[in-house]
């Protein structure tokens, strides 16, 4: 028997979302719907099983877990890339850690939601009417708005030619943006801080890496508007997140539409739960039914591949 983990299947649909039927018979599949963020209790968890599948980064696999999970031999992340999982450590063990594909569309998508949610009050109107309420804030259109994009790669891209689309005027910043790049997508390159001065709308479309870590502080959103929006469906660490707290606080900044948290799951007690000025997703960007197809079928393609023998997709260190 080849004992096969599913961690963090919150919405409880891995087993539907995929034909999982493929796989033999003495392959036997575990999946778990709650999140344990205690490494004690996850080794417990882990200690029997074989093969480990994740969903992206909800549930890290560093170095400390791998090394005391003797059983392990193959982990499968949905996605090509997962920082939370420490590949240098696995391949060390001789743990395979392979990967799957996905559609790029879900959270630039899940980007305009925010920003339009934002924009026209949508989460403090909707909460009004449940009350009993009527009209009570002045919504801002979009069009002759500044949007500005910190990042501009795939999803970047997508999200600017839809500000493009709605007659916004679309400025973009990275470290290695060029000017053609930005031109391919409608928007103008200029330096970060022109970009937060100017923006109404600030989006974070970036990987997280030690370069990008906390790169939004207190002086970055101190430049911005005091009515503008910060979104952030990228990763919770890009900005740092007492300074953005503060900042809602204070009203230094118009608000916030949020997606992803340097805690995941985010802690009940979290101030960002109770700011008026905060709209909230819980990690959602990815979470579609059409990506959730293509993660699943390629989870169980890399494991029956895994257990026949074949090539995988491998995720180098």
């Amino acid at each position: 028997m080849v004992k096969r983990a599913v961690l963090d299947d919150y919405q409880d649909v891995a087993l539907k979302a995929a034909d999982w039927s493929v796989l033999p018979a003495e392959a036997q599949v575990t999946t778990f719907n709650d999140h344990v963020a205690d490494p004690a209790k996850l080794i417990e968890r882990l200690r029997d099983f074989e093969i480990v599948c994740v969903m992206r980064e909800r549930t890290p696999l560093p170095r400390a877990i791998i090394e005391a999970l003797p059983k392990l031999k193959l982990i499968v992340t949905t996605g090509l890339r997962n920082f939370s999982i420490d590949v240098k450590a696995a391949q060390e063990r001789g743990v395979i850690v392979c990967g799957t594909t996905g559609v790029g569309h879900p959270t630039a998508e899940l980007t305009w939601a925010l920003i339009l949610g934002l924009m026209r009050h949508i989460h403090t109107d909707h909460q009004a009417m449940r009350e009993g309420g009527w009209q009570t804030r002045l919504g801002r259109g979009l069009k002759g708005r500044t949007l500005g994009l910190v990042g501009l790669g795939n999803l970047g891209g997508r999200v600017a030619r839809i500000g493009v689309a709605f007659g916004m005027q679309v400025l973009a910043w990275s470290e290695n943006l060029s000017n053609g790049r930005a031109g391919e997508v409608g928007a103008q390159h200029v330096g970060k801080e022109e970009l937060l001065a100017k923006s109404d709308v600030v989006s974070i479309h970036l990987v997280l890496s030690q370069r990008s870590r906390g790169l939004i502080g207190a002086k970055d959103l101190a430049l911005m508007k005091n009515d503008a929006y910060l979104v952030n469906t990228s990763r919770g660490p890009i900005v740092d997140e007492k300074a953005l707290v503060e900042a809602l606080q204070s009203g230094r900044i118009g608000g916030a539409g949020l997606d992803v948290y340097d805690v995941e799951p985010l802690p009940k007690d979290h101030p960002f739960r109770r700011l008026p000025n905060v709209l909230l997703t819980p990690h959602v960007g990815y979470v579609t039914d059409d990506n959730y197809a293509v993660f699943y079928r390629e989870t169980v393609e890399d494991v029956k591949a895994f257990l026949d023998g074949k090539p995988l997709r491998v995720i180098a260190p």
